[in-house]
């Protein structure tokens, strides 16, 4: 379980420490204030700990930064300068005994091959494996034919969480029956999208009645679900991983948030921990709707830039009404505002 990380002049934060809930964080702000870089960041040292990675090369190639130089992810300054990112997991020992585990990345803007950069922490981190999955906001389960050969041979721009996420997609169920919570969510997630998934040939299809649609197909939106009911049919979605996912509302109907909210909510209680970044007010209300006090552990973490210097800050509460600043929810009052102005139009004081 990840407890929290912290940023000192690294990609776009000058300093920020956020504390992390063991359920589901929730990441909101205007555009530029770092929640993807939270995500990504996250995401590549709980990566590391399964496929045994170094991970400054793990984060330099989620980012991408130009020709892949590490040192660009250093905050930009006018002079040559520094910075570092550390996350802190907890993690269990034998008899039960838990302890912390730091990871902690350290370079400068003039490195440019991440085995320059210095990284402390990585062997009692690796010791101790995680599974993972971070699903971008554009799909790749429609691009899956040749793709990890293309990306593998071939220097193409392409960040690798989104190779990484056709990995996981593309591992098979677990052996035996499903338990009765992932056929309960298997059963949701198929109802939603009218069948179930099935891959041939690293291709993937729908199959129903009507026999079986190609994904190039198939609404965005619904190959955002069938992704969902793929990593928990195949086991990467269990107690004691995590699941990072920017922009879940992206080409989805506000009707089905409902629907993934559930599902968020399912997995959170049986052990996941979550991480998702937001600018829809449904996804939001969803989620303060349907959690339930005592049950589930929702925390939102609302990302701004303080006034007086321009820098990002972060404010973090479990109650949805103490959200501030909350950007989505005054763009959706000043839409009601703005309405209620238009339709007094016309009426004499």
């Amino acid at each position: 379980m990840l407890k929290e990380i912290t940023f000192e002049r690294f990609t776009a934060f000058q300093a920020l420490t956020v504390n992390f809930s063991p359920g589901i964080n929730i990441f909101i702000g205007e555009n530029g204030t770092g929640k993807t870089h939270i995500l990504k960041t996250a995401y590549a040292a709980c990566e590391v700990s399964k496929s045994g990675k170094s991970f400054a090369r793990k984060i330099n190639d989620v980012f991408y930064p130009l020709d892949k130089q590490v040192g660009r992810l250093v905050k930009r300054a006018s002079v040559s300068s520094d910075g570092w990112v550390e996350i802190v997991r907890r993690v269990g020992l034998d008899g039960g005994v838990t302890r912390n585990a730091k990871l902690k990345l350290s370079l400068t803007s003039r490195h440019k091959a991440p085995e320059q950069a210095r990284v402390v922490g990585e062997t009692f981190w690796q010791k101790h494996e995680m599974e993972t999955a971070y699903i971008p906001v554009k799909d790749m389960l429609a691009n899956s034919p040749g793709f990890q050969a293309l990306y593998e041979t071939r220097e193409i721009h392409f960040e690798e969480v989104y190779v990484d996420i056709l990995r996981k997609a593309q591992l098979p169920a677990l052996r035996g029956p499903a338990d009765a919570q992932r056929k309960r969510l298997r059963d949701i997630l198929g109802e939603a999208i009218n069948g179930r998934v099935e891959l041939k040939n690293e291709e993937f299809f729908l199959k129903n009645s009507q026999g079986n649609l190609e994904f190039t197909l198939l609404a965005e939106g619904f190959r955002k679900l069938g992704l969902l009911s793929l990593l928990i049919q195949n086991g990467t979605l269990l107690n004691g991983s995590a699941l990072f996912w920017d922009e879940p509302e992206s080409n989805l109907n506000p009707k089905l948030m409902k629907i993934v909210t559930t599902i968020l909510l399912a997995l959170q209680r049986s052990g996941v921990q979550i991480f998702i970044s937001t600018h829809d007010y449904s996804a939001l209300k969803e989620f303060d709707l349907q959690a339930e006090p005592g049950r589930d552990q929702v925390s939102y973490h609302s990302l701004y830039r303080r006034t007086e210097d321009g820098e990002i800050a972060v404010s973090s509460t479990e109650e949805y009404s103490s959200v501030s600043p909350n950007a989505i929810d005054e763009a959706f009052s000043d839409f009601i505002d703005r309405d209620i102005a238009k339709s007094m139009k016309g009426f004499k004081k």
